[in-house]
């Protein structure tokens, strides 16, 4: 989703009913605040895997690798952020499990307000919805700033896993191989493959996969590339692997995904 300013919406509206939008590994363009508050499932955020429930409030920056698996019951908004300077949006991803009612209070009316501004129509929307994610930002800063939300120092699997994750945002759309990824983080592919199982529950390759899948289906539905175009994009050898590719992993090749969405 990408816009002018700050736009609040409702997790089924981010993802119009394609749950493949949340549950495959990615990155976006925007900042996002994701305010669950019902449901719980799993969420991937900065290399690690997590449990996440209600009254959590993720904290994703722009080209920050993750996903979310809640389910259809679960009910939650999201707030994006254009990655501006202008925007004081933290820097780091995070994930928030609110406890006070005073904060939970303060989000909720902050998202209200926000939602109420952007549905006016008013003269200088706008710059009224800019000073709104002024203020989201500004609560998410002083929650994290919390004591109990500071996050431990992480160990040397956490920020290999970590850094792997942020090579795959910079570098997917390449034709790299694991050994390449391995020989620029100086860990072997077996050392790399391991540390993120244990870190996400998924192999290095089954992440990175993820991530060119995400672009791959992005791509298809939303704009009129050709489907070769988008195989030499994404750095697949020939048209005939990518199709190979999306039939594998969503059964339905690139033309049968574009007539589905169309």
């Amino acid at each position: 989703m990408s816009g002018p300013g700050l736009q609040v919406m409702s997790l089924s509206q981010l993802t119009g009913g394609e749950d493949w939008r949340l549950s495959l590994a990615h990155d976006r363009q925007e900042n996002l605040v994701i305010w669950v508050t019902r449901g719980q499932g799993l969420l991937l955020l900065d290399g690690q895997r997590r449990g996440v429930g209600i009254h959590n409030a993720i904290v994703v920056p722009a080209g920050s690798l993750f996903s979310l698996d809640l389910g259809r019951q679960a009910v939650g908004q999201v707030v994006v952020l254009p990655a501006t300077p202008e925007v004081l949006f933290p820097q780091s991803p995070a994930q928030l499990r609110i406890r006070e009612a005073s904060a939970m209070s303060e989000i909720t009316t902050l998202l209200e307000a926000a939602t109420r501004e952007q549905q006016s129509g008013r003269a200088l929307t706008e710059t009224a919805l800019a000073a709104h994610g002024t203020l989201i930002s500004v609560w998410l800063q002083r929650q994290l700033a919390m004591e109990e939300n500071i996050p431990p120092r992480p160990n040397a699997s956490a920020r290999l896993s970590s850094a792997f994750s942020k090579r795959i945002t910079a570098h997917f759309r390449e034709p790299m191989t694991m050994a390449d990824h391995a020989d620029a983080l100086q860990v072997t592919p077996t050392h790399l493959t391991r540390t993120c199982k244990a870190a996400t529950g998924k192999t290095a390759a089954d992440l990175l996969t993820e991530r060119i899948l995400y672009e791959a289906r992005v791509l298809l539905v939303t704009t009129r590339v050709p489907a070769q175009d988008i195989a030499r994009f994404l750095g697949f050898g020939s048209a005939a692997y990518f199709t190979r590719f999306m039939l594998h992993h969503t059964q339905s090749t690139p033309t049968g995904l574009r007539k589905a969405a169309a």
